[in-house]
């Protein structure tokens, strides 16, 4: 599971070839959390308030390159 981007101790991950939707893994210390990159709307997991702000806050403003991450991974 490759860090594409540590965001403020959030690491970004995406696994080859994961399953849909298309999504990323935000992981802060124990936390993980799984972010739909479409909806932005988390679908497994929980970070804690401020890291989750802080990461849908980064997400929003890369959603473009956050799918295009996604998509070279599943080829």
């Amino acid at each position: 599971m490759p860090t594409f981007f540590i965001i403020d101790g959030i690491k970004v991950d995406f696994y080859y070839n994961d399953h849909l939707p298309p999504h990323f893994h935000a992981v802060y210390a124990e936390f993980e959390e799984l972010v739909e990159i479409k909806s932005l709307k988390t679908f497994r997991g929980n970070l804690p308030t401020k890291q989750h702000k802080k990461m849908i806050q980064w997400a929003k403003e890369n959603q473009g390159l956050l799918l295009e991450i996604w998509e070279s991974m599943r080829k």
